[in-house]
């Protein structure tokens, strides 16, 4: 549709008697240009946004939570530590700092039966994994690899493939990290029955799937790898 600020510049100048052919020239004109000053199309946030991955009918992220609300930088950046049902991020190197910019390691037990969506870090479009969801990866192929010098479990069949890297995790007591480059947990929302104080989880090391035996309390520090809502 032709803008009324042209037509009106039109109907001024025909009244002035300019001839036929400056009329529509300096029309054609005004038309190009306003057409150009369009606002250009969003483009999509890197930071907020991710194709995703479908491994087994669940569509994963192919990055882990950073900030709370955005996605980390690549698929072997380790994004932040999160306690479980908690919207707060940690460094996942140190010095020790969380996305609020406190340094004190909260040793509090979260709370809760499931990972409420109020405080589900994820960035819009995406949430944390159920356990029903996380079983799907260790129903799918495993195996250890390195990208860039990052090492970590590569999950799926190529194409459909996700890379989670062995980011270790936050102690209990205070905060200090363990196991990086060793093995990661990742969170399920899933609170685990048998024991108060943990969480269910996706666990691997260089050697096994699934650490059982090194079960993350619900105040350990872990990363955050989310499925599409």
């Amino acid at each position: 549709m032709i803008n009324e600020k042209i037509i009106d510049t039109y109907k001024n100048m025909k009244k002035q008697n300019f001839p036929f052919y400056v009329l529509l020239s300096i029309v054609a004109t005004a038309i190009i240009f306003s057409s150009c000053s369009r606002d250009e199309p969003e483009i999509d946030n890197p930071k907020t946004t991710d194709a995703g991955v479908v491994i087994n009918g669940v569509r994963w992220a192919t990055r882990n939570v950073d900030m709370p609300g955005t996605f980390a930088e690549k698929p072997e950046s380790f994004g932040m530590f999160y306690q479980w049902n908690r919207r707060v991020g940690w460094s996942s190197t140190d010095p020790m700092i969380n996305s609020e910019g406190g340094t004190e390691w909260n040793t509090t037990l979260p709370t809760g039966t499931e990972w409420t969506k109020n405080n589900d870090p994820c960035p819009p479009g995406w949430r944390i994994p159920t356990f029903d969801e996380i079983l799907t990866l260790y129903n799918s192929v495993v195996e250890w690899a390195t990208v860039n010098g990052v090492t970590g479990a590569q999950i799926g069949t190529v194409p459909n493939t996700i890379f989670l890297p062995a980011t270790g995790w936050r102690t209990i007591a205070n905060g200090t990290i363990s196991g990086a480059g060793f093995g990661g947990f990742y969170w399920s929302s899933t609170r685990d029955t048998t024991d108060g104080t943990r969480a269910r989880f996706f666990g691997f090391s260089s050697s096994c799937v699934d650490l059982s035996n090194l079960r993350p309390t619900r105040v350990n520090g872990v990363p955050v790898r989310c499925v599409a809502e």
